[in-house]
């Protein structure tokens, strides 16, 4: 073993001039590495090799597992790179997608199996993807919406473009419900669920005829006379049913806004005997409202 070692690390000093053979202090007679990040491609994945047969037989927690570990990190940094290109036109920070790419890079390392006889960067390669995808489906919603319905934006988008290509406008619901399999209410769940994607500040300003209109001012707000006639036109059956007496009392007590001392004395009767009447009648009204609901 000690004898494969040393030749990996003298063939990486001949052929990229940053490797060197390790000192006698070196942990576990392991090659010392000057510049793990920049070795040759091919020194870095012969020396792969190496540390990982050597990290096999080190306990955990040791000075020497520790370098062996952060010395394979550091080597294979370049693939983290190189995983990071095709996320460079998302808009997003590099140095974010970078940091979370070698969180998959270190996920790849602590389950690589010497054993298997497979190439590290068969493993690593989709772990790094993979943390940069979960990067972006976690971080980039500005609306956090169930993993099922993200998924299906980015189905429904690539059927709305495929469509949109082959009929020459943009597909209906129906279309797309077809296309991916699905029911048409799972389409329209899917395309509410994509507003979620980007959101607009209220300070946001948009250009009309020419004037900058705040996004705040284009926003509606609850109307409460809305409400009222609502409310007025469910009541209009209900009190219907109700006797003209009981009519004539809540109109002159609500309508009027006469107290029930005003209404007895317009009646001839007790101010207690129209507090009677009026509660026989509302209680009739809310339960007939409540049964509608």
């Amino acid at each position: 073993m000690r004898a494969g070692l040393a030749t990996s690390a003298v063939h990486a000093q001949d052929s990229a001039a940053d490797v060197r053979t390790a000192p006698a202090s070196s942990p576990e007679d392991l090659p010392h590495i000057e510049d793990p990040q920049n070795i040759a491609p091919r020194d870095a994945r012969e020396l792969t090799q190496v540390f990982f047969q050597r990290l096999e037989t080190l306990e955990e927690g040791t000075h020497a597992y520790q370098y062996a570990r952060n010395t394979l990190i550091e080597m294979n940094l370049s693939l983290v790179c190189y995983a990071a290109r095709r996320f460079r036109n998302r808009g997003d920070d590099m140095d974010d997608i970078l940091q979370v790419g070698t969180i998959g890079l270190i996920k790849a390392i602590d389950r690589y199996d010497v054993s298997r006889d497979v190439e590290f960067t068969t493993l690593a390669i989709p772990y790094i993807t993979g943390e940069m995808r979960r990067f972006f489906r976690d971080t980039t919603w500005d609306v956090r919406v169930p993993r099922r319905l993200q998924e299906l934006r980015v189905d429904l988008a690539r059927a709305n473009e495929k469509l949109s290509g082959r009929l020459g406008r943009d597909p209906k619901v129906s279309e797309l419900a077809a296309e991916l399999g699905i029911s048409e209410d799972e389409v329209v769940e899917g395309q509410v669920a994509a507003n979620g994607y980007n959101a607009s500040s209220i300070d946001a300003t948009f250009n009309d005829d020419g004037n900058d209109t705040p996004l705040a001012d284009l926003i509606g707000e609850r109307d409460a006379e809305m409400d009222l006639i609502e409310d007025l036109h469910a009541l209009a059956p209900l009190l219907d049913q109700l006797e003209e007496r009981d009519r004539h009392i809540l109109e002159m007590r609500f309508g009027q806004e006469m107290t029930q001392a005003q209404i007895g004395k317009e009646l001839g009767v007790s101010q207690m005997h129209i507090s009677r009447l009026l509660t026989r009648a509302l209680t009739q009204l809310r339960a007939g409202l409540l049964t509608e609901e």
